[in-house]
């Protein structure tokens, strides 16, 4: 998406702060994009660790806003006073210690990112063993000695990646928003953080809504941003809510599959979703009804490890030979799945009889794929309508034959948004600030182009489908009842009880 004409008075900005670059977007009121800014970030991997310096987040914030208003005076003269706010999301479950006070303190940890897995041995606590409640768990045993006595004595402050950039802006500590809190603990149908919580009060920040006014960027926020003084900071949504605005997925059944580096779906139902394995959980809406969703460890993260020099366009147009591959593979790239299902245990594997480095490519995306459909059907056991829209949003809808292949295996049509990024939802919650969301939305966002399965596609893909649950069913991964489900029930009609 480049920068386009606009002829608005006023304009929103969207940060993302993702796991390989940090974006800022500059949005009219008629959802025009006309400044962008994008920064790397890097992150620390080793086993289990995962982490990345909230500093350096600071710093491309900087840069990155910067270049967000220079590229805007293209349309807009002096474009830092036209913009009326900003909201901004991060990974869901990432977060950090710093100092408790009432001034932004510096960091006392690394940000210790969603998927880190340190903390996974054992963990019998709530929530999955990759989500924040056992990672402070582990600090508490194994952290610094600040951070221990810290914890212990509740003199430190969890804040995620946005309750560290906002309170940073804004020059005081900020609230949490409910969406970046529910894997912490905090409960978004009674509103409150559980009462029998391990954590010493004082280290669990205060929780708002999403869109609510956080502070105003101060002057040395302003200073390091090039977003003048005074503009308005608003609580956002966590990266995978965040697309689900931009694509617009916001009625009850719809839903948005983020395909990055991992696989995000998330969707809109009345009523809260109970998952008895959990592997999926319910945001709140910032207007009303839910927003359950699980993200897996599948991706294409595996294929920049997998095919790190790969033409993509060459290697998805000799994909397109293998309808199914010759074998079935798990594309994990590292140790443990979260959605459809919970098994830290599981690792990557490969089955059957790939012929050379192409089958084995086409096997990765259809195996995402299946993920995919498997997640749909444990949506719909669960009780949700899940008879679409279908968003498709991530950097992997770059790849058109993906985007057909995925549309294909679903037996559904997919749409790809018109501006799918995290930032650009985040520019429209912050239009949308205390009023409703769906208003917001309805005004910016603007239709996509629809990716329809091709004739007698999804009969194709059936058989290796089935064969993909059945080499789930037989690591114990997933039990006979869902698999059986999953291969007979289609993804259309009205929402199915459990089976």
């Amino acid at each position: 998406m480049g920068i386009e004409h606009s002829s608005t008075s006023g304009l929103w900005a969207g940060v993302d702060v993702g796991t390989q670059s940090l974006r800022v977007l500059l949005v009219d009121d008629h959802g025009v994009v006309v400044g962008r800014g994008a920064g790397r970030l890097d992150s620390h991997r080793s086993g289990p660790v995962h982490e990345q310096d909230p500093e350096q987040w600071w710093q491309v914030l900087g840069r990155a806003g910067r270049e967000a208003l220079t590229s805007a005076e293209r349309v807009h003269p002096r474009p830092a006073g036209l913009v009326r706010g900003l909201a901004i999301c991060g990974t869901s479950g990432t977060f950090l210690l710093a100092g408790a006070g009432a001034a932004p303190a510096g960091p006392l940890t690394p940000a210790l990112m969603y998927d880190a897995a340190r903390a996974a041995d054992g963990w019998t606590g709530p929530g999955q063993p990759s989500w924040p409640p056992a990672k402070l768990a582990w600090l508490a045993e194994h952290g610094s000695a600040p951070v221990r006595g810290g914890l212990a004595g509740g003199r430190v402050r969890l804040e995620h990646c946005p309750d560290f950039l906002a309170s940073r802006l804004a020059g005081h500590p900020v609230a949490a928003d409910w969406s970046h809190a529910l894997k912490t603990g905090y409960d978004p149908a009674a509103l409150a953080w559980p009462a029998a919580s391990a954590v010493p009060a004082g280290v669990l920040p205060d929780v708002v809504r999403p869109g609510t006014l956080l502070g105003r960027i101060n002057a040395d926020g302003a200073a390091h941003t090039g977003f003048a003084a005074g503009t308005p900071v608003r609580a956002g949504m966590t990266d995978g809510c965040a697309a689900q605005i931009a694509a617009g997925a916001l009625i009850p059944g719809s839903w948005n599959a983020v395909l990055g580096t991992t696989l995000v779906l998330k969707g809109v139902t009345e009523d809260r979703l109970e998952d008895p394995a959990g592997a999926v959980y319910s945001h709140r809406h910032p207007d009303q009804g839910w927003l359950p969703g699980g993200a897996s460890s599948v991706g294409a993260g595996l294929l920049d490890l997998r095919f790190p020099a790969a033409d993509r366009n060459r290697r998805d147009a000799a994909a397109a030979r293998y309808e199914p591959a010759g074998g079935i593979v798990y594309p994990l790239a590292g140790r443990g799945e979260r959605f459809p299902f919970v098994r830290p245990d599981a690792e990557a594997f490969e089955t059957g009889g790939l012929v050379d480095d192409d089958d084995r490519y086409a096997a990765v995306l259809q195996a995402v794929a299946y993920v995919e459909k498997l997640a749909y059907a444990h949506m719909r056991r669960l009780g949700a309508q899940v008879d679409g829209p279908y968003y498709i949003t991530g950097g992997a809808t770059r790849s058109r034959y993906w985007c057909q292949l995925r549309a294909d295996v679903l037996g559904h049509e997919l749409i790809l948004p018109a501006s799918a990024e995290p930032a650009f939802g985040m520019a429209v919650l912050a239009a949308a600030g205390d009023g409703p969301l769906v208003t917001a939305a309805g005004r910016m966002i603007r239709p996509g182009t629809v990716v329809t399965p091709r004739p007698g596609a999804t009969a194709r893909f059936a058989d290796s489908y089935a064969g993909f649950l059945d080499a789930l069913v037989e690591r114990d991964w997933i039990d006979t009842a869902l698999a059986d489900y999953a291969k007979d029930v289609p993804l259309v009609g009205a929402s199915g009880g459990a089976a």
